[in-house]
């Protein structure tokens, strides 16, 4: 009898035993394991993350970092760290938090538009994803690739067209290069393409000009007007004569893209620069800043129209009045020039 009770005790402490380990492994598994007050939570691993490097970056968001490591252990995570974003929920347990580490990378919106520099575009991507901007601006500047695909460095700005893309987080600098050159090829479809023939411009000078166009008007139903004006100068052989350009080229000799130009001076006109429409009848060698896709198709779809100027309309602020001739033109420039100078704009 005796040592059947030693054995009903034995029996009943392993079972108490096995029940308390039985909850702490339940407990460390499925239990709530955030510590955070918003629904949820974001937490970016970068790549070439060691596992002690996404410990570092949930500690702040966990309250029990040790059953989390037990558990990231148990189910192979800590040999097996992803880089990318990923979104936590509030109350997650350490096997949710887990799953999501090892296959939900979340993708980001990545929006970028008016940059008149690869310089700009790099820094603007450079805060939407994880390649810097350095690496970012020297990709897209390889003159392989640039020589690959038809393109100098004038003209590369134009690849990258307007919009709002998704990538992963963690998408390296040559991944988001490779991914504009197929969005630019997908934009730039048959379509668009015996478009362009028909105007006789190839896309790149369509961009130029688009570029020229966006720097004009912020008004988008009145960009065709403007890319008409631009296209009845071409065809004819003028020179474009757009102060959009003289004001590039100024900037682009200075090296200071910063320069706020509001007034361009007669004695700008004369800057030899081959950005300068005034003394050039050639398009500019590259877009003056990257054009939205309205731009790209008021050039594509430009208005068929008599007008050859155009100048700023003081009373209807943002859009321009039209001229068919150089004396309509000049009457036009004289109330505009006369609104200027009493707003006192000199520069």
């Amino acid at each position: 009898m005796y040592i059947k009770k030693i054995l009903w005790i034995i029996a009943l402490l392993g079972l108490v035993a096995l029940g308390i380990f039985s909850y702490s492994v339940y407990n460390s598994i499925f239990s709530p394991n955030t510590k955070f007050e918003n629904n949820t939570s974001t937490v970016y691993i970068p790549t070439g993350a060691t596992y002690q490097t996404a410990i570092d970056s949930l500690r702040p968001l966990l309250e029990d970092l040790s059953s989390f490591d037990a558990v990231a252990q148990k189910k192979g995570y800590a040999a097996n760290v992803k880089a990318g974003k990923y979104i936590l929920k509030k109350g997650m347990n350490n096997n949710d938090l887990v799953n999501v580490l090892r296959s939900q990378n979340t993708p980001v919106s990545v929006v970028f538009n008016n940059q008149e520099r690869l310089e700009e575009l790099a820094g603007r991507i450079a805060v939407q994803i994880e390649a810097d901007s350095i690496s970012l601006l020297k990709m897209m500047k390889d003159e392989a690739f640039l020589n690959a695909n038809n393109l100098n460095k004038e003209e590369a700005l134009g690849l990258y067209i307007p919009n709002k893309y998704e990538f992963f987080w963690n998408t390296s600098a040559e991944g988001f290069r490779e991914r504009m050159l197929t969005e630019y090829k997908r934009f730039w479809n048959q379509t668009r393409l015996e478009k362009a023939k028909e105007i006789g411009l190839t896309p790149n000078q369509v961009t130029v000009v688009a570029s020229i166009v966006q720097k004009e008007t912020a008004k988008v139903d009145e960009r065709p007007k403007v890319a008409g004006v631009y296209m009845n100068r071409i065809n004819k052989g003028w020179k474009l004569e757009a102060d959009p350009t003289v004001i590039y080229a100024i900037k682009e000799q200075s090296g200071n893209f910063d320069t706020i130009i509001k007034r361009v001076l007669y004695k700008d006109l004369k800057l030899e620069s081959p950005y300068n429409t005034y003394m050039n009848v050639a398009l500019p060698p590259g877009p003056i800043a990257m054009p939205d896709i309205s731009s790209i198709e008021a050039v594509l779809n430009y208005e068929n129209h008599k007008y050859f100027f155009f100048v700023a309309d003081v009373e209807n602020f943002g859009y321009h009045m039209f001229a068919e001739n150089l004396a309509q033109h000049n009457r036009n420039k004289q109330t505009y020039v006369r609104w200027i100078n009493k707003q006192g704009v000199n520069r």
